[in-house]
């Protein structure tokens, strides 16, 4: 038999949590949301580049909770559903980052037509490497490349490989196709490679 009952995504304890925030219980926001603040704050700092934009973030991205949690029904992950509120705050913020490049590096060679949508002949399913454990200088050129991504490839790249979220969740989020996410995370990662190519070259030389 059918029904049209949409899925509850969420944990049990964040399921117990919900109801007593939608019964009035204010503390249960608190304990429901909290979990989520270093991993919030961590996705605006790399999306904007700086500490206090990345605060912002995370109060904006709490907020808009806040607003919106009496309504949420479970149909996302919470996780996701925060991080699809994160995303939105990310991609209005316009100020540059002081530790950012000067210019817009160029992915003319990565650019897609329209959304993006085609497949690749060999898609390349590596990952970035975790900055956490590359020396720190590496580990700085890495950030310095991410942050030289246009934001619709950086927030893809981020959500994917930093946050571990599938392509199917990365679309949900931002409210794409999966072919298109899957584009633009290839040339994402083909891009940053590039501009790490040369400094792991000089290093392998030497």
């Amino acid at each position: 038999m059918e029904t049209n009952e949409p899925i509850d995504r969420l944990e049990p304890e964040e399921r117990a949590l919900l109801d007593r925030f939608q019964q009035g219980e204010e503390g249960a926001f608190e304990e429901l949301i909290l979990p989520f603040e270093t991993p919030i704050f961590n996705f605006g700092l790399r999306m904007c580049g700086n500490r206090e934009d990345a605060q912002d973030v995370l109060q904006e991205t709490f907020i808009n909770a806040m607003r919106y949690l009496q309504g949420f029904r479970g149909e996302a992950k919470l996780r996701n559903w925060l991080f699809r509120i994160a995303s939105s705050v990310c991609q209005k913020k316009h100020r540059r980052s002081k530790f950012a490049p000067e210019r817009e590096l160029s992915l003319t060679q990565f650019y897609d037509d329209g959304d993006g949508a085609e497949e690749f002949d060999v898609p390349d399913e590596r990952r970035l490497p975790d900055a956490e454990v590359l020396g720190f200088e590496l580990s700085d050129r890495l950030n310095l490349a991410v942050q030289g991504l246009p934001k619709k490839y950086r927030i893809v790249l981020l959500l994917r490989d930093v946050e571990g979220l599938s392509a199917k969740e990365v679309a949900e989020i931002l409210a794409m196709s999966v072919p298109a996410v899957k584009s633009r995370l290839h040339r994402a990662r083909l891009f940053v490679r590039q501009e790490l190519k040369p400094y792991l070259t000089g290093r392998a030389a030497s």
